[in-house]
This record gives C-alpha cells, sequence and structure tokens, in this order.
C-alpha cells in the first residue's frame, strides 16, 4: 500500500471522515513508520485483534 494512502487513512480517522481503519500484518512494517511520524498519533489508538490485524480508531477523551 502507498505510503499516501496510510497518511490519508489517518486524516480521514482525525477528521472524522472514517470512524476506524484496519491493517493487516502485511502492511503493518510499511505503516508503522508512517504512525510514528504522524504529527496527531497521540489522537489515534490500535487495538490488537486476532490474526494479527490492528483496529485503529480515535482516542475517546
Amino acid at each position: 500500500m502507498p505510503e499516501e494512502k496510510f497518511e490519508q487513512l489517518l486524516d480521514d480517522l482525525r477528521t472524522k471522515k472514517i470512524d476506524h481503519f484496519e491493517i493487516t500484518p502485511e502492511n503493518f512494517q510499511e505503516f508503522q513508520p508512517i504512525f510514528h511520524a504522524y504529527a496527531y498519533r497521540s489522537q489515534i489508538e490500535g487495538k490488537a485483534q486476532r490474526g494479527g490485524k490492528i483496529t485503529y480508531q480515535l482516542r475517546e477523551r
């Protein structure tokens, strides 16, 4: 998956265009550096699911 797609998912989540998205184990290594460089990552949390998928959503305040 292209880096721009990951950044768009993060932006869409932060602006509430989407309420969550999933990252598969196959995409995790590519996604992780983009997530760590994302300026608003402290507003987003990931929850591990069975099978290695991670669901990202906005943190509840």
